[in-house]
């Protein structure tokens, strides 16, 4: 616990400062009883005067007010800082979670994540500012106290201390049982929240298979396991705490038979012996605390270790310590090379690879689509290009420089990505088309975004409640799945990339629409080099040339035509695309969201023809016939 002094460095000076006052206001606790002492055996047993009786009251007031403002600086030296730190940890952490590559986050859960930046953090702030603090003060007053105590009668103070040896003992019995608990109880908190999440963004899912009972089962049962724990770590904590409080008072009733009779022999004045029990009072309320005390420290450990898990996890994708630059971008586009290119999961790494052996070379502007069968690793190996993962072996480079001595930064200016299930931020259509945009304003970012917008067929966002201004629900949620991969398109084109990744970001759009955003896509980006995931055979039609990914490597690549007609697992490949191609119905129109479609016939008719294009794509694959002079996709890309 000693590595948050990283983060607390900043705010130590006032916690050290709260801490002395805190300190200071126990240890003026501590004077009362000397005053008392000295009242007892002075004006109350000597002279009587009444005059010393009232000094020494206005005394203890005096020193009562002192310890109360004491107290009040404690507090407004530690509130501030103490949030602070939690705020910088916050974002420490969040910074580091953005810095990790996507492996990471394959293999962690959004809850377990989201209590950590969360409720941890709390915790180890209200630890630093208060328990830390009070825990210190507490040890220092006992030592004080027992010292004064010592001072005063040492035997009954030797009385005192015997009493503090079971009081070790079950503090340390305590400490092993319920940091245990703590634990536990972080990581159901954790999975209470993963819970959550996942139902709330699969709620449509539970609607629609009527799963809403199962699910809410399944959340009593983990917020039943998380109330028993919680309920076992108050459990442990009564136990100390009625143990700490109740030896420490029967200390007091073995000290009393001792001081009586002391005092009645002449041992021990008077005097001292209500000094001595007043500082004992005074001495009990901090070993009375120290169960609370532990169990705060103990659920801080938990919340420490369950944060440093996470800022000790080193990032796999890290930045050259001599980054090279790209060269200018050239006119035609760029050229991106993937040489003997092998990538495996880390944990199947030295077991199975998804890639073993890749080679394949995108010529400048050309546009390739990439095929295979499901579970092939053709979106593992489109995600190397922009270093959402590293390669385990071999290289990929772009116009001769090797991706991994870029910046990130610099990459991904160069490589712009849309995914087949696109994500969107609960931000305005204008913001979310500009994220991969931050250094464009004004008038230049308003035209990028109407051109991004309608090379992508989007010109529904128009029709929203506010246009582009309109914002767009958590994870885009609120659009439909074309609408979705529509303004995601529109996002990676306005970035302007030298390289475009597309992982069929279109399977939503039927045949026809599609084959309007691939025209206005050619058309804008004449100079970029794409590489496109195809995973239906209408999407073939994308491409220049074909590459062919079967058992981890290159097979083939070559045109459509030529892949066709000697390439016997690419006509199975698109045999098995065209019998299960989701988007080459009718899922999403482009004139029904207000964009120009080709002319061919009312929606109505392209919405009856669709289903028999599909067959007919099918029947092509299987023969390695096509209709060159039909409308609609064949299997082969013609039109």
């Amino acid at each position: 616990m000693l590595r948050l002094v990283e983060w607390a460095r900043p705010a130590v000076p006032r916690i050290v400062t709260g801490g002395f006052t805190a300190l200071g206001a126990s240890l003026l606790a501590l004077a009362v009883p000397q005053v008392l002492r000295w009242i007892v055996n002075g004006p109350i047993l000597t002279d009587g005067s009444s005059q010393a009786v009232v000094a020494g009251a206005l005394l203890v007031l005096a020193l009562g007010v002192l310890e109360a403002f004491f107290v009040w600086c404690r507090r407004a030296l530690v509130a501030t800082p103490g949030t602070t730190v939690e705020r910088d940890m916050r974002v420490r952490l969040f910074r580091h979670l953005l810095d990790l590559p996507v492996e990471f986050h394959d293999r962690w859960a959004g809850g377990q994540l989201l209590s950590r930046a969360m409720s941890d953090l709390g915790a180890i702030r209200r630890w630093l500012v208060f328990g830390l603090v009070m825990l210190l003060v507490s040890a220092t007053t006992a030592v004080v106290g027992v010292v004064l105590m010592f001072v005063t009668s040492w035997v009954l103070a030797l009385v005192y201390v015997a009493g503090a040896v079971p009081m070790v003992w079950l503090s340390f019995r305590f400490r092993q049982d319920y940091k245990v608990a703590a634990r536990r109880a972080r990581e159901q908190t954790g999975d209470l929240a993963t819970a959550v999440e996942e139902s709330v963004h699969g709620i449509r899912v539970l609607k629609a298979f009527g799963r809403g009972d199962d699910a809410l089962d399944d959340f009593v049962r983990q917020a039943d396991e998380l109330r028993e724990t919680e309920i076992d770590k108050a459990r442990t904590l009564s136990r100390v705490s009625f143990a700490l409080g109740a030896i420490p008072e029967a200390i007091l009733a073995v000290a009393l038979a001792v001081g009586v009779p002391l005092t009645a022999h002449g041992h021990l004045s008077v005097g001292a012996l209500v000094a001595f029990f007043a500082t004992a009072a005074v001495v009990n309320n901090p070993v009375e605390r120290l169960g609370q005390l532990l169990a705060m420290t103990l659920d801080a450990k938990a919340s420490t270790d369950r944060f440093l898990q996470v800022m000790d996890t080193a990032s796999t994708v890290t930045d050259p310590l001599e980054p090279h630059a790209l060269p200018p971008a050239p006119g035609a586009g760029s050229t991106v090379e993937l040489r003997g290119v092998r990538f495996a999961h880390r944990s199947t790494r030295g077991s199975s690879e998804v890639l073993s052996g890749v080679d394949l070379v995108l010529e400048p502007g050309t546009t390739t689509a990439l095929v295979g069968l499901t579970g092939s690793g053709k979106t593992t190996l489109l995600q190397l290009v922009p270093r959402l993962y590293d390669v385990t072996g071999g290289a990929v480079t772009i116009d001769g420089v090797d991706v991994r001595d870029l910046t990130r930064h610099d990459l991904r200016r160069a490589v712009a990505v849309a995914f087949e299930d696109p994500i969107l931020f609960s931000a305005s259509v204008r913001e979310n088309v500009l994220l991969g945009t931050d250094d464009l304003t004004g008038a230049e970012a308003d035209a990028r975004v109407e051109e991004a917008l309608e090379v992508a067929s989007a010109g529904f966002v128009r029709r929203l409640p506010q246009g582009l201004a309109t914002v767009i629900g958590e994870e885009g949620l609120s659009l439909s799945g074309g609408q979705r991969q529509r303004v995601a398109l529109a996002r990676a084109i306005a970035t302007r990339p030298r390289v475009l990744v597309l992982d069929d970001p279109l399977s939503a759009l039927d045949v026809t629409t599609e084959a309007v955003v691939t025209r206005r896509l050619r058309e804008v980006l004449r100079g970029t080099t794409s590489l496109v995931v195809a995973h239906r055979p209408s999407t073939v039609a994308l491409a220049d040339r074909v590459a062919v990914l079967e058992d981890g490597r290159i097979t083939g690549v070559g045109t459509h035509e030529d892949l066709l007609a000697n390439h016997p697992h690419y006509r199975f490949v698109l045999t098995a695309l065209a019998a299960h191609a989701p988007g080459d119905g009718v899922e999403e129109r482009g004139d029904e969201d207000g964009v120009d479609g080709p002319p061919g016939g009312p929606p109505g008719a392209r919405a009856q023809r669709a289903p028999r294009d599909a067959a007919d794509d099918a029947t092509g694959a299987r023969t390695g016939r096509h209709d060159s002079g039909r409308a609609g996709v064949t299997p082969g890309g013609a039109r």
